[in-house]
């Protein structure tokens, strides 16, 4: 039994010298919580793309419906097949009249190709920044927009007359805005957590000092702590528990970038790829059990990436591997690396998995997650028949379990008409020429 003296409203922070940060949502905020969203908890949603194409067998189940068989990428989310639905034939426009790399990432959440020009960019909004716009005002940070490669090294990277733009983001808040995708973890994690109008001499200062964040807030922790029932306290200790596990894992990474390497040996991603790729998906939890923002869109690698992934025994880059010919050494290795890829989504999925929700729920039953490509077939450049899955309940919305094949064809757009429609967003067509849609997804097929 919870004995409160009063209700916590929903939006209280724990304060400190320097930072702000959320509390996560706790039994106490339910009651003020239900007045305002009918007994829901609020739905989070994620986008996170893979690129240069997934190796189709690796991915697509033969079978539809129920019964469908885990494939060498699927097998990797096992304990949540039940919150599982794959969706075949989705075509993400048409590549023959565009780069297949500008226009998998470019069209994947707009359905706009992109225009051909280095100066004159334009595309579409896509569908996180139309979700962001419903559910920003309700949080301190409308959507987050993460990736592991540095864009700004990227930026002059531009390939067959288009801009570097249309392949180092796959988020347009309108039609001549890409959002700038932030790959440093220092930078989500203090945007998260720290207080944004602190002088920047002043963070630089704390961090120097390594004193936590949490160290500024523990008065307000043990203030907050006295309000609260046994459920709620646990909550809050293992909330904490895991930002200033998080916190030290930033600092740790920071001390190894400054580490001096031999240029030829520097990957673009430090810290290591899968520290980098961790951290990225603990805050993206993070920021979701505290309700900081509930839009997402992560890109594990962009388009064209040249990363090597030596801890798979690789030594080709990333990118001209999927151009594998049918060569069956090639093929494997772009494979091996999708596998991994899903490997470190499903840590992420355990993370939302066993994060409690006030209402005793989890927060991944309270998500959707779109995983996929632009491509469905990278070494031939095509954007027909994407890999696409959804993951999550959807607070009840989604019923997963299921491997559905539509009609050869089916616009990708039509899906993003169908998620916008289960957060409550009307609209009736989405995408232009290549990739308007045809009409609202049927998310409750059988097969």
């Amino acid at each position: 039994m919870i004995i409160l003296q009063k209700k916590l409203p929903r939006r209280t922070f724990l304060r400190g010298m320097g930072a702000a940060i959320s509390l996560p949502m706790l039994t106490a905020m339910v009651p003020a919580l239900a007045r305002s969203t009918q007994g829901k908890m609020p739905l989070r949603v994620g986008y996170i793309y893979s690129p240069n194409g997934i190796i189709r067998e690796r991915w697509r189940p033969e079978s539809a419906g129920q019964n469908f068989e885990m494939t060498d990428i699927l097998k990797q989310w096992e304990p949540y097949r039940e919150q599982i639905l794959v969706l075949s034939n989705m075509n993400n426009g048409e590549s023959e009249s565009v780069d297949g790399h500008v226009g998998g990432s470019g069209m994947w959440l707009t359905g706009v190709e992109p225009n051909k020009s280095l100066s004159d960019i334009r595309c579409g909004t896509s569908v996180d920044q139309m979700i962001a716009r419903e559910t920003g005002q309700e949080t301190p940070v409308a959507s987050l927009q993460v990736c592991i490669e540095n864009a700004a090294e990227l930026a002059g990277q531009s390939n067959a007359g288009y801009s570097s733009a249309y392949t180092n983001t796959i988020s347009w808040s309108s039609p001549t805005t890409p959002l700038p995708m932030e790959h440093r973890p220092r930078e989500i994690f203090e945007r998260l957590f720290g207080d944004g109008g602190t002088n920047p001499a002043v963070r630089q200062n704390r961090i120097n000092r390594k004193k936590s964040i949490l160290d500024f807030v523990m008065s307000d922790v043990s203030r907050v702590k006295k309000e609260l029932g046994a459920t709620d306290s646990r909550k809050l200790s293992e909330f904490t528990d895991a930002l200033r596990d998080v916190e030290l894992r930033v600092q740790i990474a920071e001390e190894k970038s400054d580490m001096e390497l031999p240029e030829m040996e520097r990957l673009i991603g430090i810290p290591p790829h899968e520290d980098h790729i961790g951290l990225m998906y603990d805050l993206l939890a993070l920021a979701f059990q505290t309700d900081t923002t509930r839009v997402f869109s992560f890109m594990v690698a962009r388009e064209y990436s040249e990363l090597v992934y030596t801890h798979l025994g690789h030594q080709d880059p990333y990118h001209p591997l999927t151009h594998h010919r049918g060569d069956p050494v090639r093929k494997r290795q772009a494979g091996e690396i999708d596998v991994y890829h899903a490997q470190l989504f499903a840590r992420f999925l355990d993370k939302l998995s066993s994060t409690e929700d006030a209402d005793g729920s989890s927060v991944l039953d309270n998500s959707m997650i779109m995983y996929g490509a632009g491509m469905g077939e990278g070494d031939v450049h095509n954007q027909y028949n994407v890999p696409i899955a959804l993951l999550g309940s959807g607070g009840g919305r989604l019923k997963g379990g299921r491997h559905i094949k539509y009609t050869m064809g089916t616009p990708l757009t039509n899906l993003h008409l169908a998620m916008l429609d289960l957060y409550g967003i009307e609209m009736e067509t989405m995408g232009t020429v290549l990739g308007e849609s045809t009409g609202k997804l049927d998310l409750t097929a059988s097969a």
